[in-house]
């Protein structure tokens, strides 16, 4: 296949919906894209009804471009991860991987414009995270939950607002920052470095006082990027986990029992926030953004240092430090439920404590109903001597 070909299918396809996030290319099935999170079948011209192994094969050997790295990177490990772009139209981050003997496609499509704190609506205390000079910040979350998009729109503030050298290293280069008060290098995995750690002892070396990691993935990059943090240099990635919880704690099972006790004692002193996002479902479409955010204080750096306990969570931890601007899960899930943005199913199925969350909503329904009474301005007419 050309690569004309492909870029006049791709486009075909992007124009078909107008929440498209992702473009699906499966054996068996027809072409499909994720429309706000629902995965839907399109159809071209020609018609293509079911895709054969020979097509998904063409497509993948189209998207790789000759790149031999890639090519070898799908043989032996059984997928491998590149960038495509239809000039002037869009941009994606592309993950071939073979299921079944076969070659299956993901394509995301990146946005083209850099986002910022307020087009996206994230809370205020962004832009005080946005002026931490050092240590980690590390943003959660599922795959397809907005991590990348947050970390643009984080930088982007930087950018705008201080005058320093930002390193990023990424799989692909997906946000292309313009040149603004900061100075961008933006490096790409396979093209410009060989792997995480390499990327970051060599930005050590490069002047940074912002690093971008795109994705915390083994041990030896977490140990450089903490290495990094204490000396002195803003470290900012990702993790796949659900919580500002359960990110210590992958974190902790990357190393061994007897290291844990020290890496607890560096993470303590070095973790900023941990922001973790779920995108749920929007009444009259689209998705909302979600965020469990915790900061620094004493609180957090004891359960860090001890681990949790039953008086030291990180939920009741993050609950009680609201005022800073810190929010959980189900705090979030409610200000979303009561500005009418999710339904109250939608709320249930996403709470982190169902219980609580639906004791909450009640007690709002509870709240409106006695509102909508005192509101009708109905009175009870009854004749004088009715109670005589």
């Amino acid at each position: 296949m050309r690569a004309p070909d492909l870029d006049r299918i791709l486009s075909a396809m992007l124009r078909t919906y107008d929440g498209i996030s992702d473009l699906n290319f499966s054996v068996g099935h027809p072409l499909q894209v994720e429309d706000f999170g629902e995965l839907k079948p399109v159809f071209v011209d020609p018609p293509i009804e079911r895709l054969t192994p020979y097509q998904t094969e063409q497509l993948a050997l189209t998207l790789m471009q000759g790149n031999r790295r890639l090519m070898h990177e799908y043989l032996v490990n059984g997928s491998c991860d590149c960038s495509y772009a239809i000039a002037g139209e869009a941009r994606f981050r592309v993950n071939i991987f073979r299921q079944r003997g076969h070659c299956t496609i993901v394509m995301r499509k990146l946005q083209s414009e850099i986002p910022s704190l307020q087009s996206l609506n994230l809370p205020e205390i962004f832009s005080e995270i946005a002026k931490e000079k050092t240590g980690l910040v590390l943003v959660t979350g599922a795959t397809g939950s907005g991590k990348t998009t947050t970390l643009a729109a984080l930088l982007n503030e930087i950018n705008q607002t201080q005058a320093v050298h930002i390193v990023t290293l990424e799989d692909p280069i997906e946000f292309v920052h313009p040149i603004g008060r900061a100075t961008f290098n933006q490096r790409e995995l396979g093209h410009d470095f060989d792997n995480y750690p390499n990327g970051l002892r060599a930005a050590l070396r490069q002047a940074p006082k912002v690093i971008l990691v795109g994705e915390m993935r083994d041990r030896a990059t977490v140990e450089v990027a903490l290495m990094a943090a204490e000396t002195g240099h803003l470290v900012v990635s990702t993790l796949h986990t659900v919580d500002a919880g359960h990110a210590i704690h992958r974190i902790l099972g990357l190393f061994s029992l007897g290291e844990e006790s020290q890496l607890r004692l560096r993470l303590a002193n070095t973790i900023r926030y941990i922001v973790s996002q779920r995108l749920a479902p929007k009444i009259g479409g689209g998705r909302q953004l979600l965020t469990e955010i915790m900061g620094n204080n004493l609180r957090t750096r004891e359960s860090i240092a001890l681990g949790e306990s039953e008086n030291r969570s990180f939920y009741e931890i993050i609950e009680a430090s609201s005022s800073f601007g810190w929010a959980t899960f189900d705090q979030s899930i409610l200000s979303a439920y009561e500005a009418g943005a999710i339904d109250e199913e939608t709320a249930r199925i996403f709470a982190s404590k169902k219980g609580k969350v639906i004791r909450a909503i009640d007690l709002m329904q509870k709240m409106r109903g006695i509102g909508n009474e005192l509101d009708t301005g109905l009175r009870l007419d009854l004749p004088v001597n009715a109670f005589r």
